[in-house]
């Protein structure tokens, strides 16, 4: 609790306001099933991580998808015409995923106006809180007093610590928030590792850690797009996450899934096509390539890449 007050000013209480999850996808399920019942509406940025809206209808609620801008960026307009006397929560992403791109300050403090008035709760995904590149910043839900109070803040030590499959993750939230989450997580998985817990605790002593995160990253990043410079690809700098999007549109007019399953057939390069995560599968022409892999196969994927 100490990392988010020094980083984002706001204090929660370890013993009522943190629940310690299998994971940060198990933390999402946990709050979407909290509080989300038959009828309810969720409103989820699209594109959007793959397991909100499975978990939403599994609890009888109704996903609502608000398309993201092209760059990603919220559509307000469209997002406050999405909210009826239905609305139970909405879902933020940042940073994004697929899209890599961090939500700044201003549309925070735009969003907690947005908010204000209502009594809709904030599902905030901030696993990649850590890896941001470049001049951006990443702003917590926690941060801003409007939003912190009506948030479930969910976060990835698997992500901070490079050990994703040890899954590992945490939420917070006010404690009337809490009281009813840690219900559920009672019935779920009732705890989690006692000593992976331990071990993290005590790593978390170094905020170099964690710090350090947005550097280490940023140069796999810069890497790999200095390999793929002189590719037929177009590319916008991912603002977070370790993913860069590739817009392929110059080399082909193929579906995304269709283009990425036959880079896989035809060269044995694995990129994720973004339309699985869009709403009606929207073919933004874009591929999503993981960039956190050993410098070696970020070279041989470069080589491919450039001879397309």
């Amino acid at each position: 609790m100490k990392k988010i007050d020094d980083l984002h000013g706001k204090s929660y209480n370890p013993e009522t306001e943190v629940c310690v999850t299998n994971g940060a996808t198990q933390a999402l399920f946990l709050a979407i099933t909290a509080f989300v019942s038959p009828g309810d509406e969720v409103l989820v940025l699209k594109p959007a991580y793959d397991s909100y809206e499975p978990a939403i209808k599994l609890n009888g609620g109704k996903p609502v998808q608000v398309s993201l801008n092209d760059d990603f960026s919220i559509d307000w307009e469209l997002l406050r015409s999405c909210i009826t006397p239905k609305t139970r929560m909405l879902i933020l992403n940042t940073p994004h995923n697929p899209g890599g791109k961090v939500v700044p300050k201003a549309e925070m403090q735009k969003l907690e106006m947005l908010l204000k008035e209502t009594d809709i709760l904030l599902l905030s995904d901030e696993v990649y809180e850590h890896i941001v590149f470049d001049d951006n910043k990443h702003f917590s839900a926690s941060s801003f007093p409007g939003l912190a109070e009506r948030a479930i803040v969910c976060a990835s030590f698997g992500k901070t610590f490079h050990n994703t499959g040890w899954k590992m993750g945490y939420c917070v939230a006010p404690e009337e928030l809490m009281k009813e989450i840690l219900k559920v997580q009672q019935v779920n998985v009732f705890c989690v590792s006692h000593p992976m817990q331990r071990a993290l605790s005590e790593y978390l002593q170094e905020p170099e850690h964690y710090l350090g995160l947005g550097k280490f990253y940023q140069e796999k990043r810069d890497h790999f797009l200095r390999l793929i410079s002189g590719s037929r690809f177009n590319w916008e700098p991912a603002q977070g996450t370790y993913f860069q999007l590739l817009d392929y549109s110059p080399i082909s007019e193929e579906g995304d899934l269709e283009f990425a399953t036959r880079l896989v057939k035809d060269n044995g390069l694995a990129a994720i096509p973004t339309s699985g995560f869009d709403h009606k599968n929207r073919n933004r022409f874009l591929l999503r390539f993981c960039f956190a892999k050993t410098n070696d196969t970020l070279e041989k994927a470069a080589a491919i890449i450039r001879s397309l």
